[in-house]
């Protein structure tokens, strides 16, 4: 499946579209393809796009004062992942980089509006997707705060079912906000539950 058919495909699940109204507001989308370890966005960078994976794997994240990096969000296939200051015009405060070979759609700003003259439930598909990101963040901040190592992990395998196998446990580890040694022991805390279930 190419990938505009990969998105035209991910849209229909969402809304209803024809194959017209899909051409019509395919126009201003670029693909673009990035090799391993690819730095697309750094802190005071702006870019004002958002990148809609169709192959491969991305990170937002952020370097702290003892150079430890902060995971924000993975971004596997079809998933939607930007900075929002740099979105609007600011400067960032993340880095964006790919952990695998990746290609993505370079969605620009005003995207959803345009797209909305054509395809008026695009505006109500962009209201969703942007609640959706309040209320991941929220229960991310909330589960950082107040969940256990093990509790945090699991969330983390519902939430990203493919990714155990696909990033070192260090990222995954940043991810959570615990250390290697950490999710280590939760790991195989878990598989002896699971032996022993």
């Amino acid at each position: 499946m190419s990938t505009f058919d990969q998105f035209k495909a991910y849209l229909s699940k969402k809304i209803t579209i024809t194959d017209e109204q899909f051409d019509l507001i395919s126009g201003d989308i670029k693909i673009k393809t990035f090799e391993k370890n690819k730095v697309i966005l750094s802190p005071g960078d702006l870019n004002a796009k958002t990148f809609f994976v169709t192959e491969g794997l991305m990170r937002c994240y952020s370097i702290d004062a003892k150079g430890k990096a902060n995971i924000i969000q993975f971004a596997p296939e079809l998933w939607w992942i930007s900075e929002r200051n740099s979105f609007f015009n600011a400067p960032s405060d993340f880095y964006i980089d790919t952990i695998e070979p990746t290609t993505a759609l370079i969605i620009p700003r005003n995207y959803f509006n345009d797209a909305a003259v054509h395809v008026p439930c695009m505006h109500d598909l962009n209201n969703n997707m942007l609640n959706n990101s309040i209320r991941f963040m929220q229960k991310r901040i909330n589960m950082l705060l107040s969940a256990t190592a093990e509790e945090r992990y699991l969330d983390f395998i519902k939430l990203y079912p493919n990714l155990t196998l696909r990033v070192p446990q260090w990222m995954i580890a940043s991810y959570l906000g615990i250390t290697p040694e950490s999710l280590s022991r939760v790991r195989k805390d878990l598989a002896n539950k699971h032996f022993k279930a």
